[in-house]
């Protein structure tokens, strides 16, 4: 599945020495979460500085300049964008001078509200430099008549709806929150100092934490604001002042498992690779299919292919490889060349497909144009059928909590049958997993917003909206 755009990847590190270079690291672990832009900011105790830049981490960071990001705090973004257009003014972090002092802000998630906000703030004098909807609370903020930091933030999140993920640095402290549904994935970490002091990290995914050596301690929980201040020593090492900012309403988002989070990542406390392989078991049971091989579409198919391989007894197989080196195609291919982009990215090897049946996993169907092209690229190769499993729902709505997915009309799946969504495809078999097989694959009690499946919104500002 190639129509999804990735969401942005947030990262907090605190009471750490060179915390910035920790930033860079966790930044680099969670590339797959952003690549149009990347910053971080750090904080000695006196003053924070920034340093961002479009492209991916290590364009934008090199030893030079992070030497110039000193102390032992610091926050980091980087970005895809879901809210605002694609310029440096839209890269976070956000810094702001206001009447407390200095302050930095990341967000991964998207507000629902945001225009609303925007507009009232405008009319009461606020000046904008960015498209950001992030750029909301540093207004909110400022605008407060609270006495600290940490009650002008709760003050300035009673505004807003939608999901988020925000980590905020002043100059001696970081703040961290999370929406009231827990709708995008934050964990807290522990870092042991050569000192014996303690000090903590936050991140998007966990994969970040593997990288610097980070041991994973839980996730931030929904509504949950921690607070990190003073030096955590080694005889004062206790875990961050916590505050329950909102009643809680769990409902995180369910495609992290099917294609944004690392595989090697603990996502809401559960592995994704995991899921994804018993995804495919599930879509074995519901989909008995007789074919020669089951065959990935990499990369994020290949672990539920593995589990459909594994549970129907057809052999896996390797049959597309996927080029990681292609970034953005800036030339249009021409008409006669229309496939280019797939084949940029995706290839067959023949000698796997040639006059096989094959069985092909992907993790979704969005616009339907990329699985057309995949479908007609196998032919090429010599598929004598393929019939193509998606170990996921159909999805029919739009989300609007941080993911840039395609308007309702261009979503394929809300739109036409399966038959005809297959038709248009050129498959000669299209089957999804349904619902409930996706939440078996998951297992336990936990709810989850799968809007982009059932249209069932969670957040209170969308839900009055659409009456």
């Amino acid at each position: 599945m190639k129509d999804w755009n990735e969401e942005c990847a947030v990262v907090g590190v605190y009471n750490v020495n060179n915390a910035a270079i920790l930033s860079y690291y966790s930044l680099f672990a969670m590339q797959h979460r952003g690549q149009e832009a990347s910053g971080i900011s750090t904080s000695d105790g006196t003053k924070i500085t920034t340093l961002k830049g479009n492209g991916l981490v290590t364009k934008v960071f090199d030893e030079e300049n992070l030497k110039k990001l000193q102390g032992k705090s610091s926050i980091g973004h980087n970005r895809y964008s879901t809210a605002g257009e694609d310029s440096i003014n839209e890269a976070q972090p956000i810094f702001a001078r206001y009447s407390l002092g200095e302050m930095a802000i990341v967000h991964n998630g998207n507000l629902t509200n945001a225009k609303a906000v925007r507009k009232m703030l405008i009319d009461k004098g606020a000046i904008f430099q960015s498209h950001l909807d992030t750029e909301n609370l540093i207004h909110l903020i400022a605008q407060s008549q609270k006495e600290h930091l940490v009650d002008r933030i709760i003050d300035a999140l009673s505004y807003v709806d939608g999901a988020y993920c925000f980590v905020f640095l002043s100059r001696s402290k970081m703040f961290v929150v999370r929406d009231r549904y827990g709708l995008r994935p934050l964990s807290l970490g522990k870092i042991y100092n050569d000192d014996g002091s303690v000090g903590y990290i936050v991140a998007s995914e966990t994969c970040a934490f593997d990288l610097v050596g980070a041991e994973y301690v839980r996730d931030v929980a929904p509504g949950e604001m921690l607070i990190f201040e003073g030096a955590y020593t080694p005889l004062n090492a206790c875990e961050p002042k916590s505050v329950q900012v909102f009643a809680p309403k769990s409902k995180p988002c369910v495609f992290e498992y099917m294609y944004f989070s690392r595989p090697d990542s603990q996502v809401y406390g559960k592995n994704v690779y995991e899921i994804r392989k018993n995804m495919g078991i599930e879509l074995a049971k519901e989909h008995k299919l007789n074919a020669d091989i089951v065959i990935p579409v990499p990369d994020s198919g290949v672990a539920a292919a593995l589990g459909y391989a594994k549970q129907s007894g057809i052999d896996f197989e390797l049959g597309i490889i996927r080029n990681h080196y292609v970034g953005r195609t800036f030339i249009e291919p021409l008409q006669r060349m229309r496939e280019l982009k797939v084949r940029l990215k995706l290839n067959p090897i023949s000698s796997v497909i040639q006059d096989k049946e094959i069985i092909v996993i992907d993790d979704s169907v969005v616009r339907g144009t990329t699985s057309k092209q995949i479908v007609q690229i196998l032919r090429k190769a010599g598929a004598k059928k393929v019939y193509l499993l998606i170990s996921a729902p159909p999805t029919i709505s739009p989300c609007y909590y941080g993911v840039d997915t395609p308007d309702k009309d261009q979503l394929i799946c809300a739109n036409k049958s399966i038959e005809e969504v297959r038709s248009y495809i050129g498959a000669d078999f299209l089957g999804f997993l349904s619902i409930n097989g996706m939440l078996r694959s998951i297992g336990g009690n936990q709810e989850f917003c799968k809007a982009c499946f059932d249209g069932q919104y969670v957040d209170e500002y969308l839900l009055q909206s659409a009456k």
